[in-house]
């Protein structure tokens, strides 16, 4: 039989030890964090920027490299919106030709499949419309996340490692795999 001494000493170690962590944990807690007040972003003023001209608000939050992607989205669309409304154009006056007895740029079509390339074109320029609002969207969507973060912490004690795992299975067999750790 175990003595009632060891058992004391054990349960006082258990009862003692989280205090003891929880007053180091307090004492990295107590740091004090500084920061430039020009470091934090104004999240309206971030979105109105970005509203009136889109890409505004990220160069305000300094990340000008995303200014780029939005235009790069925006061209890519007008692109495709041009390219599917001349394509609609084309299908829909074949389609008048057709119905008026006229030779049209699509003989090996007829009537539906005339009807049904015209309603394709004209849907994929409708979606990428709906594809350019949503473009916008996300602009000053992200500019005003970004402005609020920008006063997050991100301090050293926050990383991420990926390390290799190995586990081995009760019923028998193992298992390899990544395991992501986060300390924080």
């Amino acid at each position: 039989m175990i003595p009632t001494g060891i058992i004391a000493v054990f349960v006082l170690l258990l009862i003692i030890q989280p205090s003891i962590a929880q007053t180091e944990s307090e004492a990295e807690d107590n740091q004090d964090y500084y920061f430039d007040e020009k470091d934090i972003k104004n999240p309206k003023k971030a979105t109105i920027l970005s509203a009136i001209l889109p890409g505004s608000g990220q160069v305000y939050n300094g990340k000008s490299w995303k200014v780029p992607l939005i235009y790069g989205g925006f061209a890519t669309n007008i692109y495709f919106i041009d390219f599917n409304d001349r394509r609609y154009k084309a299908l829909r006056d074949a389609l008048f030709q057709f119905d008026a007895g006229e030779a049209n740029d699509f003989p090996n079509l007829n009537r539906d499949g005339l009807v049904r390339q015209v309603n394709y074109w004209r849907r994929n320029r409708d979606l990428n419309y709906f594809l350019f609002i949503g473009i916008y969207a996300l602009n000053i969507i992200d500019a005003q996340v970004d402005a609020h973060l920008s006063s997050f912490d991100v301090s050293e004690n926050l990383s991420f490692r990926l390390e290799p795992s190995y586990e081995t299975l009760t019923a028998g067999g193992n298992i390899f795999g990544l395991t992501l750790k986060v300390n924080f």
